[in-house]
């Protein structure tokens, strides 16, 4: 387990640059999952020439941020996704060992480094570490998650509350107290652990049955997350949503923001109105009615 923190310690340093460096296109992708659609769709084409109404990319998105709160403004919320990575880094290994749960000690993925055929066993070894570990990693930098979330809905009503990272904290835990900082986990949590066991799976019967050879094998897991992450998507959405859902911005009500009484109650709306996968493509963009636009 020391390795394994090690190694997050390791990278930390790059996922901060690259955090800080591509905030503003998670911020306008938060907005766009809460259904904050400031800008009118304009006529244009699809791919395959047939005639559709277009919403404004994701460059284009920033630049409205831009210009209503300056150049600063573009990372708002960013204090605590940056606090939420430390977080994981630093405490998941550690709320792991608390907790009495034995890892299993592996390095490299299974039959990679060899020619070997996979072995199921070895397979569900790294499964399960995986899942333990992303279980740990999404509890422990969650409550930061949400603040960031809410950090950022708030350009959406304006709200001072939420202006700083200490206002946007207190605000939580006064309108929700501290299940507030949870709010929407379970779908993130289900997504995630979802996209980590199929992924696993899939990894094992491919390695097996279609490649063969090591030099290929390094490629397999990556592309099958890609896929799978690709499934799961719209319970990102839904997470995005719950996190704001009920709270006092503008944002988190009526008529922005239906008063859901559960998560699958939003995944429903969300799929019934076919909003479940906003936010997937940030450059084209093609509006699909209905849709609960937000002027």
């Amino acid at each position: 387990m020391d390795e394994i923190e090690k190694e997050k310690i390791a990278a930390l340093p790059s996922q901060l640059l690259i955090t800080t460096v591509c905030h503003p296109m998670e911020y306008a992708k938060v907005l766009i999952q809460l259904g904050y659609e400031p800008l009118p769709p304009r006529r244009s084409t699809t791919l395959f020439g047939r005639p559709a109404m277009i919403l404004p990319n994701v460059f284009q998105y920033i630049k409205f941020i831009k210009k209503s709160d300056g150049f600063f403004g573009c990372y708002r919320g960013l204090s605590a996704r940056v606090l939420g990575l430390i977080a994981s880094s630093q405490l998941t290994s550690k709320v792991i060992f608390a907790c009495g749960i034995d890892l299993p000690e592996i390095n490299d993925p299974p039959n990679i480094i060899t020619d070997e055929e996979p072995k199921l066993e070895d397979h569900y070894k790294l499964g399960r570490r995986d899942m333990i570990m992303h279980t740990a990693s999404v509890v422990v930098s969650y409550p930061f998650h949400v603040v960031s979330v809410r950090m950022m809905a708030s350009f959406i009503g304006k709200e001072e509350d939420y202006s700083s990272l200490l206002g946007a904290i207190v605000s939580i835990y006064r309108d929700d107290g501290i299940l507030g900082f949870f709010h929407g986990i379970v779908p993130k949590l289900v997504g995630d652990l979802t996209c980590v066991a199929v992924t696993g799976i899939l990894t094992y019967y491919v390695n097996k049955y279609l490649v063969k050879t090591k030099d290929l094998r390094f490629y397999t897991q990556p592309l099958l997350t890609f896929i799978t992450s690709t499934i799961t998507y719209p319970l990102v959405v839904v997470s995005t949503c719950m996190a704001v859902a009920g709270s006092s911005l503008r944002a988190g009500r009526p008529p922005l923001m239906p008063a859901y009484p559960s998560w699958q109650s939003c995944w429903r709306d969300l799929l019934k109105n076919k909003q479940h996968k906003r936010g997937s493509s940030l450059i084209f963009r093609y509006y699909i009615a209905p849709i609960a636009a937000m002027q």
